[in-house]
């Protein structure tokens, strides 16, 4: 299948990241390398752009698309910026920058969405929409998938998961659905869980529930396979901590759980304090380690939703470090 991915809030990303055309700047969810492309046309000969996606599929897509534009940048300008591409979590980028003996970088660009290709692609399982294999897995390496979850967690695990993920108000009754359909036999599809979990749900508020009745659930599902909120928090101060002075960190979140981390880790870096609020003057020597640029988060413009509905939900925001 040909990845195609269509680059959320691209223009507003590289505002975000004011590049130097002599920087070092890291994508560190490639996805299809829409938005390392558009920094790679901006770097010089002595610019540097790392890449790492947890999927393979991701990977050389977005190396075929980086090499194909390099080619071209030669064949317009006779030379582009140099550019590394690493099978890894974006949360190992400050051990690679260590690894590979690189500069601290000027800027970091997450982008914490599932792909357009991961989603189209009926073989990986994201979709609620296709009947698929129940698979969600961001990293084809890993050996449990969603099938595990759906089968193998208890029915209070499940209602966890998908009220604490998923925010979902039904959770207790779709676990409770999935474990009496599991006795009869295995849930192996999308298909099949998308019909316990409409069951689950009463038909009024299918009709007025605002989307899909099985949407907050696959999300639900999505994050606790892939462990997306494991750590990030912890993740971003870290990256904060890799940058060089000046630099920033761009993050497009998609919901409202990945936001509220983003949110207070950026918050917390700027105002580390912890003293009491009445007290006259801090004393307990927390520094700041630099400022948050966008106060409120970055939306997507009317246009942009409009020719590309997965962008409707995205939020960026800005730190730059000290």
């Amino acid at each position: 299948m040909e990845f195609v991915h269509t680059p959320v809030m691209l223009e507003e990303c590289l505002e975000a990241l004011n590049i130097q055309p002599k920087g070092l700047y890291v994508d560190g969810t490639l996805g299809g390398g829409g938005h390392a492309g558009e920094i790679l046309k901006r770097l010089a000969p002595a610019g540097t752009l790392l890449g790492t996606d947890r999927d393979r599929d991701a990977l050389e897509a977005a190396r075929r698309h980086l090499e194909a534009l390099a080619r071209q940048l030669d064949e317009e300008r006779g030379n582009h910026g140099s550019f590394r591409l690493v099978k890894a979590n974006y949360s190992q980028i400050p051990d690679l920058i260590r690894e590979y003996s690189l500069p601290a970088p000027n800027g970091i660009l997450l982008d914490l969405g599932v792909s357009s290709f991961q989603i189209d692609n009926p073989e990986r399982g994201f979709s609620y929409l296709k009947d698929a294999p129940l698979d969600m897995r961001m990293d084809q390496e890993e050996s449990r998938t969603a099938r595990d979850i759906v089968n193998e967690y208890s029915e209070s695990e499940l209602a966890r998961i998908l009220r604490d993920y998923g925010e979902e108000r039904f959770a207790s009754f779709i676990a409770r659905r999935i474990v009496l359909a599991r006795q009869e036999k295995p849930l192996e599809t999308t298909g099949q869980l998308v019909e316990v979990i409409r069951r689950a749900i009463p038909v009024k508020y299918q009709k007025n529930g605002g989307g899909h009745p099985a949407k907050r659930s696959f999300q639900a599902i999505r994050i606790e396979l892939n462990q997306e909120l494991t750590g990030l928090e912890q993740c971003l101060e870290d990256l904060i901590d890799t940058l060089a002075p000046k630099g920033r960190l761009a993050v497009i979140s998609f919901h409202s759980l990945e936001d509220r981390i983003v949110k207070n880790a950026f918050r917390r870096a700027e105002d580390p304090c912890i003293c009491p609020r009445d007290f006259p003057r801090c004393v307990c020597g927390a520094k700041s380690r630099g400022k948050v640029i966008s106060r409120n988060p970055i939306l997507p413009g009317e246009e942009e939703q409009e020719s590309n509905s997965r962008s409707a939900s995205a939020k960026l925001r800005i730190f730059e470090k000290s």
